[in-house]
């Protein structure tokens, strides 16, 4: 970053610090979060890739958002644990930057994947005769690496322009992570192209695919009301409930963060947001989509049962 020295001081990161109470216990709740998260999406990475029933679409698209999910806990939980846990709160520069291009990156990678997963569930429940035609191998690995690949060049270009920005010596961040925003209010100068830029891509990065995801659900709502028996309402709804609680509750958090002005964010109500989407948020998706599963839950069984039978023949 120009003009200062925040590259040889690293940074501070304040978090919860003023609150020497609440950031024990959110120490305590986050390692918990972390190492179930782990577990979980481990978990459907595991079952979606050794269970053949489960070599399709859906399951393609739910083992790459647990990818991510993943990945984007990994990214952060670790330091947060860090620097919540010692009363050194510094964060080297390079850390710092990692973590913002990583974190950005596999954010916007998300939103993709999950307007994909829209795009899915609309195939199965409104084309359901021709969904094997429609979602066939080499469309599902394209989607999957437009999702990628959009949210590296996202990351690119928005971390890029942010860590031009001179601090002048200011190396306070009032956040629990290195995020865009955060950054953005430390800068010494006039950030309104910054500023600017930032809503624009968020519109596209977030409003885009919600909108995409809203239409999918529009057509699968009239498609489901078309079906005459209330059995196979509940099983065209079952399929596409768990994908659209998780679809609300993380663009929810992630619109309110990064669609609010920069000056106006409260920066108690920025942490906890920010904690959701990046450490809690990930846990619900394997939640919901084990419990809510019967296939998963089905395939899972299935794998303890052979380890288990294996384990005994030995």
């Amino acid at each position: 970053m120009k003009q200062n020295n925040s590259s040889q001081e690293g940074f501070i990161l304040l978090g919860f610090s003023d609150k020497p109470q609440l950031e024990t216990v959110l120490f305590v709740i986050i390692l918990v979060f972390y190492i179930l998260n782990l577990v979980g999406n481990m978990t459907i990475i595991l079952v979606s890739s050794m269970d053949p029933k489960l070599h399709t679409p859906m399951y393609f698209f739910l083992t790459n958002l647990s990818l991510v999910d993943l990945s984007l806990t990994t990214c952060i939980a670790p330091q947060l644990l860090v620097t919540m846990g010692n009363k050194d709160k510094t964060m080297s520069y390079s850390g710092c930057v990692v973590q913002l291009y990583v974190s950005m990156g596999l954010g916007s990678t998300e939103c993709i994947i999950l307007a994909v997963m829209a795009y899915d569930r609309y195939a199965a429940v409104c084309r359901p005769l021709r969904y094997a035609v429609i979602m066939h191998p080499q469309l599902c690995l394209s989607l999957a690496a437009t999702a990628w690949l959009s949210g590296l060049v996202t990351s690119l270009i928005q971390c890029s322009l942010t860590i031009q920005l001179p601090m002048c010596g200011h190396n306070q961040l009032d956040h629990i992570c290195c995020e865009v925003p955060v950054l953005i209010r430390l800068a010494c100068v006039d950030t309104t192209f910054n500023e600017a830029e930032l809503f624009v891509a968020s519109v596209v990065s977030l409003v885009v695919p919600v909108s995409l995801i809203l239409v999918s659900y529009g057509y699968i709502t009239q498609a489901i009301l078309r079906i005459k028996s209330a059995s196979g309402r509940r099983k065209a709804f079952g399929t596409c409930s768990s994908h659209l609680v998780v679809v609300i509750i993380f663009y929810g958090t992630i619109i309110f963060m990064y669609l609010q002005p920069v000056k106006s964010r409260s920066k108690d109500q920025g942490k906890f947001v920010s904690l959701f989407y990046t450490v809690f948020t990930p846990l619900l998706n394997p939640l919901i989509y084990t419990l809510r599963n019967k296939d998963v839950k089905g395939a899972l069984r299935k794998l303890i049962l052979g380890k288990i039978l294996v384990s005994e023949k030995l």
